[in-house]
């Protein structure tokens, strides 16, 4: 069995909470999303970060506006609307149900 493709399935699958939980706290700029997920250590690419954002924008979970750059061309920066407001809840409900199961299941004592 490969441990880093495991590993990398395991990140997959809590990608779009750990993004959603970044844009939350207030409009974000995709390379901003990028270095904040680097410094909690869940290294993701640009190039992944995009599809899911146009995924999470097309589905209504997010909006966002253009802002002008002074330092080249305007900046696409997101934030959750009210459907991804609601989706963020029910996916922070999923995460605290399973961290307490494998908490309960890894801790448990014979």
């Amino acid at each position: 069995m490969n441990i880093e493709n495991t590993q990398s399935q395991m990140r997959k699958g809590i990608l779009e909470f750990c993004i959603l939980s970044v844009i939350r706290r207030g409009e974000a700029y995709p390379s901003d999303i990028v270095e904040e997920m680097k410094a909690a250590n869940l290294n993701i690419l640009e190039g992944t970060l995009y599809p899911l954002l146009t995924r999470l924008k097309n589905a209504d979970m997010l909006t966002y506006r253009w802002v002008e750059s002074n330092s080249g061309p305007p900046r696409k920066y997101f934030s959750l609307t009210p459907k991804g407001e609601a989706f963020y809840g029910e996916l922070e409900a999923t995460w605290t149900e399973l961290a307490n199961a494998v908490h309960t299941l890894t801790n448990h004592k014979y």
